[in-house]
Order: structure tokens, then sequence, then C-alpha cells
């Protein structure tokens, strides 16, 4: 660790990186408490990593209000952020850390999927409740799909490639994205929020009716309704470890893992305010949920139960994330301040 002999100690510790910090302030305390250094040392060399460490902010100039979902063109290094409360979506190259590339002139867009065999962006709009396709490439405009009312989530189905966005009052479209059709419809009794594919199924959060529900998806017909008992506001969802169903309430604000085969909660812990996305790290066998309150809390499996291993405090209204396991990152994208501070997205490694 470099010493200045120039500058304030926070100009030092601003300068240091996290382990630095950590040594000088352990330092600080061994001095306050007349503690020997080593001991300070020590504790340092023993205290427990955060699970995530803030890695890169990159800026999202003139982006003003509410951002949505995220997406990610792996082979370009492109990041795609959808900007509700701009009418438009930002592209960032993830190597320079800038954005290149604006698509506008969208009403509300709010869910957003890249499609890599057939190099397609298709983005879900919920004022005009279109979907609207654009080539991964140049972004030259692809193909409109119609559904009118409310176009919101889309996921991309891996066995057929086509995609699924849930719309209106109570549906899923599937729609071929390369034809730009929509080819079947699977009815819900309300909104779809967040869902999920798994062996053939679609696992869908309809809040409105307080249940989650799951379709097949070859034959459109739904097979199963679960209603937990004593939650709701059920929006974030994803696929977890052995198949678990995870599932984010926020009334009140719980973490439950759900049995596939019959829908019986497994487990459950109590998690974050405003959730609105939740990931599963395989390689670490975690649970990350963002939140809306301003954090992200970190779950541990642990046996057939739920560890929580960290609280990380973000920025309020810092809500929506995306978490990529080939590159081993979580994108948080922090909305814009009223006074001199653009929106962002910001990088986080986990740890170890």
């Amino acid at each position: 660790m470099g010493v200045h002999k120039t500058g304030s100690f926070l100009d030092l510790l601003g300068r240091s990186d996290q382990f630095e910090r950590q040594m000088i302030l352990l330092l600080l305390i061994s001095i306050a408490l007349c503690l020997p250094p080593r001991v300070a040392a020590l504790a340092a060399t023993n205290a427990s990593p955060q699970p995530l460490v803030l890695e890169t902010t990159i800026a999202l100039p003139n982006a003003p209000g509410r951002i949505d979902h995220m997406d990610i063109d792996l082979a370009r290094k492109r990041l795609f952020i959808v900007e509700l409360g701009n009418g438009s979506v930002d592209v960032v190259d993830l190597l320079s850390r800038k954005v290149i590339h604006r698509i506008t002139k969208l009403d509300e867009p709010q869910g957003i999927v890249y499609i890599p065999k057939a190099d397609l962006v298709a983005i879900a709009c919920g004022g005009d409740g279109t979907v609207r396709m654009f080539s991964g490439a140049d972004f030259v405009p692809r193909g409109v799909v119609k559904l009118g009312d409310d176009a919101d989530n889309v996921r991309l189905d891996p066995r057929s490639g086509n995609i699924v966005v849930g719309y209106g009052k109570g549906g899923l479209a599937v729609i071929d994205p390369v034809k730009a059709i929509k080819l079947k419809n699977i009815h819900l009794p309300g909104h779809p929020e967040g869902f999920q594919f798994s062996d053939g199924r679609a696992y869908v959060n309809v809040p409105e009716a307080r249940q989650i529900d799951v379709a097949d998806l070859s034959s459109g017909k739904l097979v199963a309704t679960w209603m937990p008992p004593h939650l709701s506001s059920n929006f974030p969802m994803v696929i977890g470890g052995e198949g678990a169903v995870a599932v984010v309430f926020r009334a009140p604000a719980r973490l439950a893992l759900f049995d596939p085969t019959d829908g019986h909660i497994a487990t459950a812990a109590d998690t974050c305010a405003d959730a609105d996305d939740v990931f599963f790290d395989a390689r670490r066998l975690r649970y990350i949920v963002s939140c809306g309150a301003g954090a992200i809390d970190v779950f541990q499996t642990a046996g057939s139960g739920l560890k929580h291993v960290a609280r990380i405090s973000t920025s309020r209204g810092a809500r929506t994330s995306l978490f990529v396991p080939e590159l081993d990152r979580l994108f948080l994208a922090v909305r814009a301040r009223s006074i001199g501070a653009d929106a962002a997205i910001q990088i986080f490694r986990p740890m170890p």
C-alpha cells in the first residue's frame, strides 16, 4: 500500500482499493483502542468479504424516469437497457463502457429480449401494446406484432426459438420473432408479471389473482394453479436449484421456493422491500434479489433452507437488475436524480 506524502486522509481513502480501505480503517481503530496493529491486520484477513462487490459504473446520459428490464447480446458484449420514462432503449458497449446507440420513439417500452439465433432484439411496448423487432447488428426495424394492450415482460423459449410476451388483462402471446406473427395465446386470470420456463412449462406470476399459474407451452393450456396463503404481490421469479420455482412477494416481502411437482412452499425467508428482480447464481448456489427500497439481498442455499448472507445498500428506486452467468456479473439500473446525476448501470462482481 503506497503512502502519499501529501493529501488528506479522505484523499488516501478514496485512492485505495477495498482491502486497503479496510486496513486503513482497522488501523485507526487499533490506534484508538490501543490495539496492536497485528491484531487489526489479523481481523482484516479473517473478515468475510461481501458476496457482491461494485466493480464499475457506466453513465446513461439523458435518461430520466423509470428504467425497466434489461438483456444482453453476449457475442457483441452489448447490454440493452429499457428506459420506460424516456421512451427508448439504450445500447451499452461493455468493452468501452459507453452508450453506443439509442432506439427511440417507443411507446412506454417495458420488456426486452435478445434472440441470438435470429440476431434480433424484441421490445415490448405497454403504451401501444406492440412488440417491435430490430436487427441486432444495426438496429434496423424488422417487424411489429400488435397485441393491443400493455405488452410487458418478454422471454425467449429456448426450445422453440419463439418469444413469449405477457400482455393485457391476462395473456401470454407466443410469437415467431422472424416472421413477426403471433402463433398462439395462453389465457390467464389477470395481467402476468414475472414468468419463467422449465421442462416445457411456463410458470407465471399473476398478482391480481394472488396466484401462480402453470401452463403447458405445447397445448397452451393451464395445468395447475398455486395460491399461497398470506402472500401477495408476487412479481419477480426465477427457476433455481433442483428446479425450484423461486418467487419474491412484496406483501409481505418474502422469497419463497416452490416445489414444481405440487406447488408447496419448500422454504421461505424475509427479504428487502419492493423487489423487482431475482436471479439464481448456480455456481455459488445463491439467490440474488434486487429491491426498489435501495438494497440487494443475497441468500445462500443451506440444505433444504435459505441463509441470508448479506444486504448490500444501493440507491432507492434501483430495483431492476440482470445477472449474466456467462460474464459472472450483476448489472443494476440506477435511476437519474433530479439534480446533477445521470442514470447509470452499476456492475457488481460476485465474491468469491
